[in-house]
């Protein structure tokens, strides 16, 4: 099968092999208690037991404790500020205001309210209390049927100028038929250990605690990476990582580590993360959950294209980026009853990569692209080593939100997100046009709404507007400042 595309008959086929699975979101929320069956035949949930099943109501497509799962999110979105759909892109269109970002435009939305992915996973008893653990999945885009390539939409646009280019966005999700996950691991009564594709610690917690659950078209933090990344987003997920989750009590505690570099498709060559956390029960009625992590990666690879941003009419050139990023992100949520309130703050340091690279040597990227130190002949590719080598780069992201539950089947959330940028680097003059350069201070703000109604057991429709506006050196190359997005759709889980 073509490396790029899912096929119709892989996404309806799997549905129809076998009525059986857990409807799966696009990525699963932590942290996550360790399962409290330990028995093959109770881990069974009822299977479907005719297609009409499947349809109407919530039965699982699992056979002997393995579940195919899956969701297919399509809509249409209007910007006031936009360029064309990206079919390869991960995100398909600006929801968010960036660079490229023109004008008024309507255009198909696909993956607005989450992902649309397919996957397998599997839950196998051996012990009491043990099991074997796996899940492998990938998302794509529900229009063209491609598998999400971020970087390579990046690529795409290179040699291209700013007005012309599409919807392009770097991500961790490179094309991979695991682009989402693929992990395997034992889960016991003294915690849960996985090996090999797995979320960022960050990446579970944004999906979390952001009120609109990292959505691409009402969550800058769903569209960006940034935090989910610990500062770039292609590290929002580790293809070669080891992590352990335990919970004590009512209080949780993980790690992960990611082995191995570049040539074992990761977007950096090596990170840790950890994080302690807890819930507060019967809090005024509620329940209050706290999580802090702490993150560090090394020489984390982010894709752009830069330079001859005016005039915009001329061409634009492929760079990875690369820095040392180290991030702190607190976070918490309340819930009582229909109601759920959420806020959150990451810390983001930029420093200098412990590895550059030097002239005429390079690398292929996640999504297989190469890139070189000083090689702009050769596919109007570069490495930047030196982003930040005259000071290290600051960023502070805080969001909150609520969401409240109308009804068991209606929902509305409300997000604000603010990012702050405080000058860095090489003393330049800011006071008439902080936007004439990137390392002004800058800051982003964006708020956004969603109604969601599940109308039937496996399928939910929205509406929702976004409005992001982006100043000072955060505005540096940017066709227009502000947008405004509403977007609605229909998704349908199994």
């Amino acid at each position: 099968m073509n490396k790029f595309c899912v096929s119709t008959a892989m996404i309806f086929g799997l549905a129809g092999a076998a009525f059986a699975t857990d409807a799966s979101a696009d990525d699963t929320m932590v942290p996550k208690a360790k399962p409290a069956v330990t028995t093959k035949a109770s881990l069974q949930p009822a299977t479907c037991s005719s297609l009409e099943d499947f349809v109407v109501t919530a039965c699982p497509l699992t056979w002997n404790g393995i579940t195919v799962y899956g969701t297919i999110d399509a809509g249409v979105s209007w910007r006031s500020h936009g360029a064309p759909l990206n079919g390869t892109s991960a995100v398909g269109v600006d929801y968010l205001i960036q660079k490229y970002s023109r004008g008024p435009r309507w255009d198909l939305g696909p993956n607005a309210l989450s992902n649309s992915n397919i996957g397998i996973k599997g839950n196998e008893p051996f012990a009491p209390g043990w099991a074997f653990i796996f899940d492998l999945q990938t998302g794509f885009d529900p229009y063209s049927l491609r598998f999400s390539n971020g970087p390579h939409s990046v690529a795409q646009d290179a040699g291209v100028s700013l007005t012309n280019q599409d919807s392009y966005a770097d991500s961790s999700r490179a094309g991979q038929f695991y682009n989402s996950v693929g992990y395997l691991g034992v889960s016991s009564p003294y915690g849960t250990l996985t090996v090999f594709r797995q979320n960022s610690l960050t990446l579970d917690a944004v999906f979390a605690y952001d009120p609109m659950g990292a959505s691409y078209a009402f969550s800058p933090i769903g569209w960006q990476g940034i935090t989910c990344g610990a500062g770039n987003t292609e590290t929002c997920r580790f293809s070669t990582s080891a992590m352990y989750r335990v919970d004590i009590g009512q209080f949780r505690v993980a790690a992960l580590w990611q082995f191995g570099g570049y040539d074992l498709n990761n977007g950096s060559t090596g990170a840790y993360q950890f994080q302690l956390g807890g819930d507060v029960r019967n809090l005024a009625g509620g329940t209050l959950s706290l999580d802090a992590i702490g993150s560090y990666v090394r020489n984390a690879m982010s894709i752009a294209l830069v330079g001859n941003t005016l005039p915009a009419v001329l061409p634009q050139v492929l760079t990875a980026t690369l820095s040392d990023n180290s991030s702190v992100m607190l976070v918490g949520r309340y819930s009582n009853g229909p109601i759920k309130l959420f806020a959150g703050y990451e810390f983001i340091r930029y420093a200098p990569p412990s590895n550059p690279f030097a002239p005429g040597t390079g690398f292929s990227d996640i999504a297989g692209d190469f890139v070189c130190a000083s090689c702009t002949a050769i596919n109007n590719t570069n490495i930047n080593n030196t982003a930040f080598s005259a000071g290290d780069k600051l960023l502070h992201v805080f969001w909150t939100g609520a969401k409240y539950s109308i009804t068991d089947d209606l929902d509305l959330s409300g997000g604000y997100y603010h990012y702050d940028q405080p000058a860095f680097g090489a003393l330049v003059n800011c006071s008439a046009n902080a936007a004439a350069f990137a390392n002004c201070h800058g800051t982003f703000d964006a708020v956004s709404f969603v109604v969601d109604w599940q109308f039937a057991k496996k399928f939910d429709t929205y509406a929702g507007i976004m409005f992001s506006q982006v100043n000072g050196g955060l505005a540096n190359g940017y066709l227009n400042r502000s947008s405004i997005a509403p977007t609605a759709g229909l998704r349908f889980r199994f």
